[in-house]
């Protein structure tokens, strides 16, 4: 074996379980070709939760510190403040770059090559290596001429995202269906203007705005409508207003279809792990949460040597955020609805405080 456990993906769920791993002293080999630090379309904001679950990693955080949630519409607004301490807003790119400096502190190999194919029996699981090429994690093993083309452990986590390759090799990818929604992410330098993360709402989608800096948030975009940066944030006028002549700090990215669905998180020695093991939406901002609770529940049934607990577990762990996410695009899908929401958060306070709080802590 090269190692107990292989992590297809360097991203922040592999990592993640990569350095769970070395905790319970097992030894741990990730695959991941590109360099970092590694940049998506993520709202950036980190719940409560996930600071301490990182914390609990020795992996600090910079960004900026927020205090709840607000969700505002065009005749209404309601927030709720965390109880527990506050989230921080950190651009994923930072978040990346800790995370990778705690790997390469912990002594993991992480190997500049991707996935090609699998094959497993009852003692292991042996990977396919493709071709060297791409840059590494810093400081960690640069691709030779010499590699091996497959590694062995008696594990494989699947960590390898929204569009894991890793789901559809082992055949738990379901077919898409109902309404696609994609996610659009830039950052503007301007001054935040609240501590708290602000959801917008409109007849088409939602707008998130997260402080991660002095001078500089991050805007998510979300819905199922086409178009480009500008057409989407022209559906939220009053947002728009305010970020008027705010300069780009960043490309845009996209993401999506959000939407992911699995048969099953653990196939034989492979376990999925966050994103590659199905997606709810980006909602209520609990990807990174889930995906590090979940890191944490594979590497537990490993170590235990019953990969067959997992499934369950990953369940448990995201199963108020998830709950959360399903009702409210269930319940928001329609104006009326939208409207309902916000309306009930305003007239009672304490629940809407209490289903932040909940997810606010998983």
């Amino acid at each position: 074996m090269d190692a107990d456990v292989i992590v297809v993906g360097g991203g922040p769920a592999g990592l993640a379980t990569a350095l769970q791993a070395v905790r319970v002293g097992l030894v741990a080999l990730v695959l991941e070709p590109r360099r970092a630090p590694i940049d998506k379309a993520c709202g950036e904001g980190l719940m409560p939760g996930a600071v301490a679950a990182l914390a609990d990693l020795g992996v600090a955080v910079g960004g900026r510190p927020f205090t709840g949630i607000r969700y505002v519409d065009a005749h209404r607004s309601v927030e709720a403040r965390f109880r527990g301490g506050p989230g921080r807003g950190v651009r994923r790119t930072a978040l990346h770059a800790a995370l990778a400096a705690a790997v390469e502190r912990a002594g993991v190999e992480v190997v500049p090559r991707a996935m090609s194919g699998l094959t497993q029996d009852d003692t292991g699981v042996q990977v396919e290596l493709e071709d060297p090429g791409g840059g590494t994690l810093p400081g960690v093993m640069e691709a030779t001429e010499s590699m091996e083309s497959t590694v062995r452990a008696r594990f494989v986590v699947a960590a390898d995202g929204l569009h894991s390759p890793t789901r559809r090799l082992v055949g738990v990818e379901v077919p898409r269906r109902g309404t696609r929604r994609f996610g659009l992410r830039r950052h503007l330098r301007i001054a935040p203007w609240s501590d708290l993360v602000e959801v917008h709402w409109s007849p088409v989608g939602e707008a998130y705005v997260t402080p991660v800096g002095d001078r500089e948030v991050g805007v998510a975009l979300l819905g199922s409508a086409g178009g480009s940066w500008q057409d989407r944030l022209a559906d939220f006028p009053a947002l728009a207003d305010r970020l008027a002549g705010a300069e780009p700090a960043s490309d845009v990215r996209g993401a999506g279809p959000l939407r992911q669905r699995v048969r099953s998180r653990r196939v034989g020695r492979v376990l999925l792990v966050g994103d590659a093991g199905g997606y709810v939406d980006a909602l209520t901002g609990e990807g990174i949460a889930v995906g590090l609770a979940q890191a944490q529940a594979a590497v537990t049934a490993i170590a235990a040597e019953r990969p067959q607990t997992y499934p369950r577990a990953a369940v448990r762990v995201s199963l108020r955020s998830s709950v959360l996410t399903s009702g409210l695009l269930a319940a928001t899908r329609s104006e009326p609805g939208r409207r309902a929401v916000l309306g009930t958060a305003r007239r009672v306070p304490w629940l809407f405080e209490r289903a932040v709080n909940a997810v606010a802590q998983d």
